[in-house]
């Protein structure tokens, strides 16, 4: 792959990783409120921390990812 073809795949993915922090925030505020509320929601927790935590592993990835691809962390 040439060199511009890289640098298309780092600008991808660093638009990728912008999405990504926006889903990962908007989840971490969720839990925030959720937790806020308690104990009204409590049923809930488990739910929305899994929808955090697998945001922040997604996120996580394709900083790596970036990071190797030579585009800094993101």
């Amino acid at each position: 792959m040439g060199e511009e073809g890289v640098s298309d795949d780092i600008g991808a993915l660093k638009q990728r990783i912008k999405k990504l922090s926006a889903q990962a925030i908007e989840r971490k505020m969720r839990l925030h409120d959720l937790a806020e509320d308690l104990p009204v929601g409590w049923d809930r927790i488990l739910e929305t921390a899994a929808d955090a935590y697998e945001a922040y592993r997604t996120l996580a990835e394709a900083r790596a990812a970036l990071a190797s691809a030579g585009g800094g962390g993101g």
